[in-house]
């Protein structure tokens, strides 16, 4: 069955899994195209391998179930073509006028820019405690116990002091027994993991595999994104554009949708940089960067310089990202366009608060487009 699920402050994962729970399959038998946000009310078809009926009839907490209907394919990651989004900004700053010029004044920014950086947001890497990354970066070092460490211990001052000491005290003891006592109930998927070391002490890769593989996949991706960022960041600091292509660059062309075709590299060579650059220009091609994996193929010239050193940095081998003990983590790697465009732009400011509604193709962040109105201050990861 497909649905329009729309949820109000659920994490993807927990959702999926009292869905299930709910329906009463297996969490495999419940596909969705995309991970949304947590912190939002959001819209999204899945499919439910379960009969119409349990399936209008589910009742779960902020949750509406809506519009069932048969179909004979499932949805899988990646398969939506972008996300519409409505955010409202209140308490702001700047008052009145003087929050409307300075709202146009940056919509004229990035209209003239054609889009904004395409950085990872904050929520990829985890927005309360932000270890997704390091987590992944443990995982292609074939280092598991440090993975597992990072994703169940080290504590973060955003997390309530119960969650804090829990962490800490498993930190300090390795002691297993311990924190499936005193973890809080809510940390499902950290009970999972220590619950899974109880029963088969030191199999830190099956402490890893015992999670759901969609969260497996994400560590490495997450890690992967990282390096992304910091290639981002340090084109923008060289003064390299981000619209238009250097000797050196490789670019995606744009597939039948408009949207990059991130299986198509174009190389750009004193001989094509014409013609490329009239693609970008016209929204044809786009500049790209490098996300790093076992099959990656670095740009040359200065661009290649930006992302031999980040990797460089992380000590990366391309096989690092073959991880054949957890199957879920390896990575191929792939190419990430570098400025994000974005459709129906429209802000609407009141006295104190702001209205900004826009459309983004899948993988781009609308937490990252407005910084760009909020000017709040960008982490390194």
């Amino acid at each position: 069955m497909v649905a329009k699920v729309t949820a109000t402050n659920w994490e993807m994962n927990r959702l999926v899994r009292q869905i299930s729970r709910s329906l009463g399959i297996s969490r495999n038998l419940v596909h969705f195209a995309g991970t949304k946000d947590k912190r939002a009310v959001t819209s999204q078809l899945m499919t439910m391998e379960a009969s119409a009926d349990s399936v209008r009839s589910l009742q779960i907490h902020q949750v509406l179930i809506e519009d069932v209907y048969t179909s004979n394919k499932k949805l899988n990651i990646g398969d939506l073509k972008g996300n519409r989004f409505l955010v409202k900004v209140r308490d702001t700053t700047l008052k009145g006028e003087e929050l409307t010029s300075e709202a146009m004044s940056t919509k004229l920014a990035l209209d003239g820019l054609g889009g904004f950086p395409n950085y990872f947001g904050l929520q990829r890497f985890g927005s309360v405690r932000p270890i997704t990354h390091l987590v992944g970066r443990q995982i292609v070092r074939n280092d598991m116990e440090g993975a597992v460490m990072w994703y169940v211990g080290n504590p973060n001052e955003d997390e309530n002091e119960e969650a804090q000491e829990a962490r800490r005290r498993l930190q300090e003891t390795r002691d297993f027994e311990e924190a499936m006592r005193t973890f809080p109930p809510k940390l499902t998927f950290e009970r999972t993991v220590i619950g899974y070391l109880v029963r088969n002490p030191g199999d830190y890769v099956g402490a890893i595999r015992v999670l759901p593989g969609n969260l497996q996949m994400m560590f490495v991706h997450a890690y992967q994104s990282f390096m992304f960022n910091r290639i981002l960041s340090e084109r923008i600091k060289r003064g390299f554009p981000l619209d238009r292509p250097l000797v050196g660059d490789v670019v995606l062309p744009a597939d039948r949708n408009g949207l990059p075709d991130h299986d198509k590299y174009v190389p750009v060579t004193e001989l094509n940089i014409d013609l490329v650059d009239k693609h970008v220009r016209e929204g044809r091609a786009f500049v790209s960067g490098v996300l790093f994996g076992q099959d990656s193929i670095f740009s040359s010239g200065e661009m290649g310089e930006i992302e031999r050193s980040v990797v460089e940095a992380e000590g990366l081998k391309l096989q690092d990202f073959m991880v054949p003990e957890i199957p879920e983590c390896n990575s191929r790697g792939s190419r990430r366009e570098l400025l994000a465009q974005y459709k129906d732009l429209t802000v609407r400011s009141g006295e104190d608060e702001l209205d900004v509604s826009f459309s983004l193709g899948k993988g781009c962040y609308a937490t990252v487009l407005m910084r760009e109105f909020m000017k709040s201050g960008m982490l390194d990861y």
